[in-house]
């Protein structure tokens, strides 16, 4: 379900305990198949498949994540998360769908501690930063599909997600926004990857509440029959 690409929607920068509302996942690789351009093998989803895609589109899925383990946002509080929440959804969502993999690593790692998270996630935002990925980035040339998950922090995805879209050519590729969140949804990713990733269809996003990704399954089946996804 492709959409007009639409111009940035610039936030005011919030503050507090909203800015990192769906801060995620660990030094681990997101669903398990972390490497730039793989074959997949998951478990069978429960659910039946939806409209099934065509021969060519099988198997030209990719699955992009970037990942925070640490202090988290969780209902108002804090709570420390070996396996964040953004992690545990691309985890459920390999083992669903037939996709490859791959991990967004920051050169500079972001801080365990949530408060120190926040300050620099707000400067990245007002200094329109392109943090730095580290590793080889994957070839996106074998792909038609790009699902591209991260947390929202401060109402749009983390700064590096941007870094990474504007490294690539995504003409007549499809873009879904993956998201966990604190109370965003999908936040402003929707116009973020409009704007960064000129000639691509946008198609619908799944944005999961962070304190609730463990419930997601049913939300993943819907998801992928709704927009033709390959299932595994």
């Amino acid at each position: 379900m492709g959409r007009t690409p639409r111009a940035l929607d610039r936030r005011q920068v919030l503050r507090g305990a909203l800015l990192l509302g769906g801060t995620v996942i660990t030094a681990t690789a997101c669903g398990g198949r972390d490497r730039p351009a793989p074959t997949s093998a998951a478990e069978p989803a429960s659910q039946p498949a939806g409209p099934p895609p065509s021969a060519a589109a099988a198997r030209t899925v990719l699955l992009v994540c970037f990942s925070r383990s640490g202090e988290n946002y969780h209902y108002g509080g804090r709570r420390t998360l070996k396996v964040g929440n953004t992690q545990v959804l691309a985890q459920m969502i390999s083992r669903r769908l037939d996709c490859d993999t791959y991990r967004i690593r920051p050169a500079d790692p972001y801080p365990g501690d949530y408060e120190q998270t926040v300050a620099r996630n707000v400067q990245e935002q007002n200094t329109d930063a392109r943090p730095a990925i580290a590793g080889a980035l994957p070839d996106l040339g074998p792909y038609q599909v790009v699902l591209l998950a991260g947390p929202i922090w401060n109402v749009r995805a983390p700064m590096i997600m941007t870094t990474f879209t504007e490294q690539f050519d995504f003409t007549g590729k499809t873009i879904h926004p993956v998201t966990t969140y604190a109370m965003s949804g999908l936040g402003t990713t929707e116009a973020d990857y409009a704007a960064s990733c000129p000639g691509a269809t946008l198609g619908e996003g799944l944005a999961v509440r962070g304190e609730q990704v463990t419930d997601a399954g049913p939300a993943i089946d819907t998801w992928a029959r709704r927009t033709g996804l390959p299932r595994a």
